[in-house]
Order: C-alpha cells, then structure tokens, then sequence
C-alpha cells in the first residue's frame, strides 16, 4: 500500500492508464526586426484562440458540470488578460527578441520563483492556473489543440505528474474511475473539478510513474490517500464492494447540499466559506454556503509586480461580493509576512518571521499601502453585505489604532465626494493566545470575532505547523486549544458578539461535535467541504453535542479526545467515513 494526500473522496479499482507532462516542453529561438512584429501578432492571435477556447470551455463545463465549476474557468479567462502578465510577455519578446512561448516560459518561472516561498498550499494551487493558462498559449503558438478530449476503451485511473484544470474538463467520467497524481493538493482547482466530477483521487505519490505500467491493476481511497498497486483477489473485492456503497451514499448526499444546516431539534447553523478570490466565491455558493466568513485578500497582492492601485482593488473585490447576492462577505485585510513575502514592501530577513514583522503589524508601518486597501474595501462594500476584518491582533492599542484608520479613510472618501459604505461592521481575527485570553476587553471595541485556529494553535504550543517533526504538536483535538476556544465562544455568546471559526479545523465533522457544543453557531470553511457538514449538521441534536463538548474538555489528552470524537462521530452518522477524507 501506498499513502498520498487524499484530494477527493471515492473508491476506485481499474486499469491504469499514464499520462505525460502536461506542458510541452519548447525550444527556443531569437528574433531579427523583421520578425518582432510578426512574433506580438502571433502572440495576440494566440491569446484570441485561447480566449474562444476557454469560451467554449465555460459553456461545457455550466452544461455539463455546473456553473460553479464553470467558475474556474471564467477566472482562468480574466487571467489570460492579466495586464501584468500580458506586460511582463510583451517586454520579454520586445527586449530580448526572443519567442512569444520562450517569453510565456520564462514569466512562468518568475512565478515559481515567487511562489516557491510560500508553501501555503492556496499559492501552489493558484500557480497550477498559470500553468494552465499558459500551457495553453503555448500550445497554440505550436498549433497544437488544447481541447484534447481524454478516450478510452474501458474505465481507468489516470496516473500523471499532474492535472490541470484544463485537462480536468476535457475528463470524460464515464472512462476515468479516478486519478493519481505525483503533484497537486486537495484545494487546487483540478481537485475540485474532481469532486464536482465525483472522480476519487489521491496525489503527492512521488516517484509513482516509475512504479507504475499501463494496464496495471489498482485500488485507491481517496478519503485516505491510499493506494494498492495490483492488489490480490481479497484486496480487490474489498474495495469493489467499498465502491458501490460509496456510489450510492454520495448520490444521496449531493442531492441534499441545498438543505438549510439545521440540527434535528430545530438549531440553525451558519456554514460559510473561505475563499481567495471570484472563482472560490462562486463555487461556495454552489457548495451550499450561506455567505463568505473569510474573503483572503493576499493573492491579488502576491501576484503583482508592484502595489495594485485602488481601482484594481475595488474591482477585484467588486467582483467577489457581487458572486454572493444576499450573503455576507467578511473581507480580511492583508495577512503578509511570514511565509508570504512581497518584493516591493522589502524583504527581511528575521529569526522567526512567523512571530514577527507580519500581518497587521506590516500593513499598520505602510499607511498608504493600508489606505489604498481600505479605500477600495469601503468603496466595494456598497454593492453588498459586507464585514471587515483585520488579522493577527494581539493587543488591544492595535484595535484602537486601526479604528483610527478606517475612520481617516472614511473621512477621505466623504471629503472627495465617493461613494462608500458608511456602516461597515468591523472585526478581528483571535489567532494570538494573548488576545484570545482578553478577547473580553476587544470586544467592547469590535463587532464581531473570527477565529484564526491554524495559527492559533502554533501560536498556542509554539510549534510550526508545517515543520513535520513537530507539526503533531498542532492537533485541533489538542485540550489546551479546545480550552482556549471555550473561553472565546463562551464569552462572545455571553456578550452577544458573533464569532466564527475559520481555521481547517472548522470543516472537520469531529470537531464540529465538540465546537457545536461549545455554542459555536457560525463555521467558515474550504467550500468542498460544506455538503458534508451540513449533513452533520442535521444529523447532530444540540443536547447530544453539548454532552460531547461537556466530556472533551474535561479530558487530559490528544489522543483521549482524538478517540472519543471519532468513536461519537460514527455513531452521529456512521457513513461520514465513507463520504469524506479522513479528518
């Protein structure tokens, strides 16, 4: 057996059929004047193709699919007309004189330069698009299709380096049983067409391809990422059988993934949805989301040369609260730093970047670059129902100080005549131990409270949670966390100030026992995972998980408490490991 990242959940047993690089690899050439002008042309041309390919992409996949899905390619289509990208091209062909796919290569490499700094898996799924994007133009400039349609004779698992978006599409899953791949993460878009597709998966198999024949037999579980290589007859008929009760289970569960997220005793739940931009926006809608509980504003940043100006901001931002009609957008100002760096704010080098120059701290030392943001949040907020929320708070003077800002820029705007929201609800992220402990004191000064759990609980034992040997320190079954997020949802409730938690932790079913009991009402998530929580949702009578959360934070240990949820978790629904990767 072997263990990859799960990416969506399904049992699978075929054939295997390998596939190549999904990027054709393009020698390059150097170009006289005479040539310049034919080369920009053929560029522009190029980009037209892939625009009416995409076109007819979008079409197919809301047909097919569903609009949701569709999303990501309306966003691939806004990103072939990037003006920075576009710029970057155009200046590579005209100063070097070298080919339109030599320039599109080379920007492509400034990206995974820049992304390679952060291993937050969003950034690595957001360079899996330029990859697309640009594959794409690349393979029209050698006059090949990118509308290649996969075909088989028999039903059989795709065995890749990786799965782009666009080939995602073009899968037929009436011939594709499931894919593995050697790259790729639950989050990126080829996952999720995946999951819309109800195609399992599992990646992160290094080396597979080496292992790996076509025609070999394999088995996989795409809740738990494993994977048997020609299996015996045992093995086989186990997952055979594993299969057809998942067919079954998931087909009723999609079914249902517009119900209202109310318990059996009549409690209402608020699933929402992370998101970082218009296509996550549009998907968690479908997903059955009742609004955005954490709007990431870093990508759009990450992805410039320089600051984008408040135009581009507003628009930006526009665009994701207009995707939501009638539902609330938290917007979270930027959370920089860290592992997130930007040249043009300077790059530091610091012992600990996580414990340092990051976040709000950064943004408050920039008070332009803040009030450029803030300008076009208050200005975006007009188109709808919005809230804005500030990372990384750890005392309240930083609290007092920020308001202190918005109120400057609101005042700006008032004095030049543009139009702004005027009642914009603000908010605070509780991921620092110090202001979880006197969120009593903040919340006399905000409107509500979100909860941070990833860097909460690092924060909270003093461990990286993406260093492996001591990433188990950041359990979310930890008792020490649950404790502190007691305290928060306790004392919110008693004050009658929201609070959400938007941490991993909140899509997780068996957390969600133990936090519903709490009296947590509001949890914001990776918009996959909102079908699956909400039948917990209405499988879960408030008396019950009072109990549970009651027993959970009487106990002493990781591992006390991992078992006991997971143990309550099946008798709660006895399928939910069925449905979804292992939490």
């Amino acid at each position: 057996m072997i263990k990859g990242v799960p990416v969506s959940p399904g049992i699978a047993v075929a054939l295997a059929h390998r596939v190549g690089e999904v990027i054709n690899h393009h020698e390059p050439y150097t170009l006289d004047e005479n040539g310049l002008s034919g080369e920009l042309g053929r560029f522009e041309r190029a980009l037209g193709a892939v625009a009416r390919e995409l076109d007819d992409t979008i079409v197919r996949v809301r047909e097919q699919i569903g609009d949701e899905q569709a999303a990501i390619f309306r966003a691939h289509r806004q990103l072939l007309r990037d003006p920075g990208l576009h710029q970057k091209v155009l200046d590579r062909v005209r100063n070097q004189h070298i080919d339109a796919a030599t320039a599109l290569q080379q920007t492509l490499d400034d990206y995974v330069h820049l992304f390679e700094r952060f291993p937050d898996p969003y950034f690595q799924d957001r360079l899996h698009d330029l990859r697309d994007v640009i594959g794409r133009v690349v393979a029209r400039l050698a006059q090949d299709s990118a509308e290649h349609t996969l075909t088989f004779k028999e039903p059989v698992i795709l065995v890749a380096p990786e799965v782009l978006p666009s080939q995602a599409a073009m899968i037929d899953k009436s011939w594709v049983a499931g894919i593995l791949t050697e790259a790729g993460s639950a989050t990126g878009h080829a996952a999720i067409l995946a999951r819309a597709l109800g195609i399992p998966a599992v990646s992160g198999l290094r080396g597979l391809l080496r292992e790996v024949k076509d025609g070999d037999l394999i088995a996989i579980d795409g809740r738990e990422g494993h994977v048997y290589l020609n299996p015996g007859p045992e093995v086989e008929a186990a997952y055979r059988k594993l299969q057809r009760e998942y067919v079954d289970a998931y087909g009723r569960l999609f079914e249902n993934h517009h119900l209202e997220a109310i318990t059996p005793d009549g409690t209402a739940v608020e699933l929402l949805a992370n998101v970082s931009g218009l296509a996550d926006a549009q998907m968690a809608g479908g997903a059955g989301a009742v609004g955005v509980g954490l709007y990431r504003t870093e990508y759009l940043f990450l992805t410039h040369a320089t600051v984008p100006d408040e135009e581009d901001q507003y628009q930006t931002y526009k665009q994701v609260i207009e995707s939501a009609p009638g539902r609330r957008v938290t917007i979270r100002t930027l959370d920089l730093g860290g592992d997130k760096q930007v040249p043009y704010l300077g790059t530091r080098r610091e012992a600990n970047p996580f414990m340092g120059f990051r976040s709000i701290r950064l943004t408050s030392s920039h008070p332009e670059f803040f009030q450029t943001q803030l300008r076009a949040i208050l200005r975006a907020a007009r188109h709808g129902d919005v809230s804005l929320m500030f990372p990384m708070i750890s005392l309240l003077e930083e609290v007092h100080r920020i308001k202190k800002v918005v109120a400057r820029t609101r005042q700006s705007l008032e004095k030049a005549g543009i139009p702004h929201a005027e009642n914009l609800p603000l908010g605070v992220m509780i991921e620092v131990p110090g202001a979880a402990l006197c969120v009593e004191e903040i919340l006399d000064e905000v409107d509500f409270v979100s909860i941070g759990s990833n860097d909460l609980v690092q924060y909270l034992m003093a461990a990286d949670r993406d260093n492996p040997q001591v990433a188990h320190l950041c359990e979310p079954f930890n008792p020490a966390l649950l404790r502190l997020l007691a305290h928060v949802i306790g004392t919110c409730n008693r004050r009658g100030k929201p609070v959400t938690l938007c941490g991993e932790m909140a899509g997780w079913p068996r957390c969600f026992l133990a936090l519903f009991g709490m009296g947590l009402r509001r949890f914001s998530m990776s918009p996959a995972a909102v079908p699956t929580l909400k039948e917990v949702v209405r499988r879960t009578p408030l008396a019950v998980a009072e109990e549970i959360a009651e027993r959970v934070l009487a106990m002493k240990t990781t591992g006390e408490i991992r078992g006991f949820l997971t143990h309550r978790i099946q008798e709660v629904w006895p399928n939910v490991t069925l449905m979804d990767m292992r939490r």
